[in-house]
């Protein structure tokens, strides 16, 4: 009876120690910065979209992209980049890139907003990414409130102009997480483009895809660790929780192909934002953060119609 009562201990110890191993490395995975250099995020840019190739180089080479920073009152500073329109406007794009991605990966959606619809643009490098400080990825909900910071430097830019956040990825996470906060009155719509419902959810499905596990234990203990280094939790970082909060028109767009962020989470978002000012694209074919690149002229033209409906 005795070495049965050993073995369970001993059994328990062992699960204790892998799991908790589990947990830490898991988390460092996951939230792990990874620094791109400008020229590796353009080179990339131009493989992913070439029809921007020439434009990108155009405005680097006649130096009117222009690096600026914020303070946020922690004290910690944020990276951006802003492009104001080639004639005087009175709407502005803020975009907010992906996941271990960096403010240059926008740069194909600034394509569209500058060059198709004459928007000023300002490009937010997230904590933790491009030129950013940060030592971890907050998945889009810590950086709602840098979203806000950047719209209301925006506002300052181009006094009297309305704006669109605009986010594909962790970037329309981040900007669905921002549309449940207090907005500014000067923002007046929100596009996401293949974000996901949660942190959870998303994790979740990642864990399965590649490593084959369920949720549980991993999952939990994971999102524990997370809550007692980070101060947020996977569940709580939740872009459905916020759209329900919402009250600005959303267009919400995804890849029917997408088994990244898997396609049926934005049926869920959809449906959980109140109210009718609302729109829902399936880019046909695409797969992840590809409905742009794939579908130029169809994305462009609802984009179009739907901020000339509600960003005046």
């Amino acid at each position: 009876m005795r070495s049965i009562y050993q073995f369970f201990i001993t059994l328990f110890i062992v699960l204790l120690i892998v799991v908790t191993a589990g947990s830490f490395y898991m988390l460092g995975y996951s939230l792990e910065p990874l620094k791109r250099s400008r020229t590796e995020a353009i080179t990339r840019l131009a493989e992913r979209t070439p029809l921007v190739k020439s434009w990108v180089d155009s405005i680097r080479n006649n130096e009117v992209i222009h690096d600026t920073t914020i303070t946020l009152a922690d004290g910690t500073q944020r990276h951006g980049y802003y492009l104001a329109a080639d004639k005087p406007s009175t709407h502005t794009a803020v975009l907010v890139h992906g996941y271990k991605d960096c403010a240059l990966s926008m740069l194909n959606i600034g394509y569209m907003y500058h060059n198709d619809l004459g928007y000023n643009i300002i490009l937010p490098d997230l904590w933790a990414h491009g030129e950013s400080t940060g030592d971890y990825i907050g998945m889009g909900w810590n950086e709602r409130n840098e979203v806000i910071q950047w719209a209301k430097v925006a506002q300052h830019m181009w006094r009297g102009n309305t704006m669109v956040l605009h986010g594909v990825s962790m970037g329309a996470a981040t900007v669905m997480n921002a549309s449940g906060e207090t907005l500014p009155p000067y923002v007046k719509a929100v596009i996401e483009d293949c974000g996901y419902t949660s942190t959870w959810d998303e994790f979740s499905h990642q864990l399965n895809e590649q490593f084959g596990l369920p949720a549980f234990p991993l999952l939990y203990t994971t999102s524990l660790l997370c809550k007692a280094n980070y101060g947020w939790s996977f569940g709580e970082a939740s872009p459905l929780e916020q759209v329900k909060k919402c009250k600005v028109p959303m267009l919400f767009i995804h890849g029917d192909k997408d088994d990244f962020v898997p396609t049926a989470m934005v049926n869920e978002l959809y449906e959980a934002y109140p109210g009718p000012n609302k729109q829902l694209w399936l880019a046909p074919g695409s797969d992840h953060a590809m409905a742009y690149s794939d579908h130029p002229r169809e994305y462009t033209r609802l984009v179009r119609e739907f901020t000339d409906k509600w960003v005046k």
